[in-house]
């Protein structure tokens, strides 16, 4: 992923809230168990939020 500029980077989509998330460093090695776009999300899986 080095040099790719950020508009190019991978996006999911929250399966709590549904907003939309790019890639992080952070997540290099494991983006494709990466699932929520927040803790806040993550803390409220039981409770997804209807939009």
């Amino acid at each position: 992923m080095k040099g790719v500029k950020k508009q190019h980077l991978p996006e999911k989509a929250c399966i709590v809230c549904g907003r939309s998330f790019s890639w992080r460093k952070k997540w290099e090695k494991v983006w494709e168990k990466v699932k929520y776009c927040s803790g806040k999300c993550r803390r409220n899986k039981e409770n997804p939020l209807v939009s």
